[in-house]
C-alpha cells in the first residue's frame, strides 16, 4: 500500500458525513441498533449528523455484554438514543460545534419522547407538542458523541478547567458541558487496535488511515464497497477488490429480490423492465401468449414447419 499526501482528505466536495454514516450502518449490521442519518429535528431544517437507535422490539443492547463486543473504542457507553456530530479534517469541532450537538440534544429528546408518548396511545396523528407538560423520556436513554478528525484545540483551550477528562483509551475523553457529558473520540489519536480500523478509514494522519484500510472487516457489501470508495478516494489500493460494478449487482439483485416479495411491486417493476429483458425471463409457452398465429411463426424456417405439421397430421391420425 503506496504513501498517500494527507492534503488528500481535505477535499470539501467529497461527502465525508454521509460515508461515515454508511460505515457505521455496516458497523451496526448484526447489531441491536439501527442507524440513521440526517435525522430530521424541526419543521425547519434541521439535521442531525447520525442518529444510532436501539431497534424497537429487541433486547435490552445495553445490558447486553456481546452486542457492544467489537465496537471501536469511544462506542462502549451506547444506550438507546446516540446522537452524533462529525467533523471531517476540514472542518473544525470548536465550541460552537458542541453547543449545536446539545441543542440537538434538547430538540431530539423531546421528539424521541413525543414519539414514544403517541406509540403507546396508538396515535396515527401528525407529532404536536403538547401545550401542557408532558413526561421526557430519561435523560439515561441519551448519549451525546462529538467525532473530531483531528485533535479540537481552540475546543479543548475554551473549556473551564477539568471539562475535558482522558478515558483508558488514547483518543477518547468525556466532556463536562453544562450537567451534561459529552464523549469526545479524537480520529487521528486513537490507538490501532483491529477494533478502532473503522474509526481509521475516516482518520487525517496517514498511519491511521493506512492501517484503518488494512485491517477493517466490513460486516456487508456495503461496507466492503465503502472501504474500496474510500481508499480510491485517497489514491489508494484494499487487498480485496469490490468493484462498483459489482456493488450495483448485489445491490440490484437484493433490490429484485425485495421487490418481488411485494405483489404491489411486483408489476411496477416488471412494466420498467425492457421488452427483450421481460421476454427471456418468461417461459416459451408464455412469451407466445396473445400472439397471433403469424407472429408465433415469424422468423422460423419454412421447411422446418411444413416438417412440424406432418408429424402433427400422422400423430392425428
Amino acid at each position: 500500500m503506496r504513501a498517500i499526501t494527507p492534503a488528500m482528505d481535505n477535499r470539501p466536495h467529497k461527502p465525508w458525513h454521509r460515508w461515515l454514516g454508511i460505515l457505521l450502518t455496516d458497523l451496526f449490521v448484526g447489531r441491536p441498533w439501527s442507524v440513521t442519518m440526517e435525522e430530521e429535528l424541526s419543521l425547519k431544517s434541521q439535521r442531525l449528523d447520525i442518529l444510532i437507535i436501539e431497534k424497537r422490539g429487541g433486547a435490552d443492547a445495553t445490558a447486553d455484554p456481546a452486542a457492544l463486543d467489537g465496537l471501536p473504542d469511544g462506542l462502549e457507553n451506547l444506550a438507546a438514543h446516540n446522537l452524533l456530530s462529525y467533523k471531517s479534517a476540514a472542518e473544525p469541532f470548536n465550541a460552537w460545534a458542541l453547543e449545536e450537538l446539545i441543542s440537538h440534544y434538547v430538540t431530539y429528546r423531546k421528539l424521541a419522547s413525543l414519539r414514544a408518548r403517541s406509540d403507546a396511545h396508538g396515535a396515527d396523528e401528525p407529532l404536536a407538542e403538547p401545550t401542557g407538560a408532558y413526561p421526557l423520556l430519561p435523560a439515561r436513554d441519551f448519549r451525546r458523541y462529538a467525532i473530531a478528525t483531528r485533535q479540537p484545540r481552540q475546543l479543548l483551550r475554551q473549556l473551564p478547567a477539568g471539562a475535558c477528562r482522558a478515558t483508558a483509551c488514547p483518543g477518547v475523553y468525556d466532556l463536562v458541558v453544562g450537567a451534561l457529558p459529552v464523549r469526545l473520540i479524537v480520529l487521528d489519536a486513537l490507538a490501532k487496535q483491529p477494533r478502532n480500523a473503522p474509526w481509521g478509514l475516516f482518520a487525517h494522519a496517514s498511519d491511521q488511515i493506512q492501517y484503518g484500510l488494512t485491517h477493517y472487516r466490513p460486516r456487508s457489501s456495503i461496507g466492503t464497497y465503502l472501504r474500496d470508495q474510500l481508499a480510491a478516494t485517497r489514491g489508494l489500493e484494499t487487498a480485496m477488490a469490490y468493484t462498483v460494478e459489482e456493488f450495483k449487482h448485489d445491490a440490484m439483485r437484493d433490490l429484485m429480490e425485495d421487490a418481488l416479495r411485494d405483489p404491489k411491486y411486483r408489476k411496477t417493476l416488471l412494466d420498467r423492465l425492457v421488452e427483450e429483458d421481460r421476454l427471456r425471463e418468461l417461459a416459451p409457452e408464455e412469451r407466445l401468449r396473445g400472439l397471433a398465429l403469424e407472429e408465433r411463426l415469424e422468423g422460423f424456417d419454412p421447411a422446418l414447419i411444413e416438417a412440424w405439421l406432418k408429424q402433427q397430421r400422422r400423430q392425428d391420425h
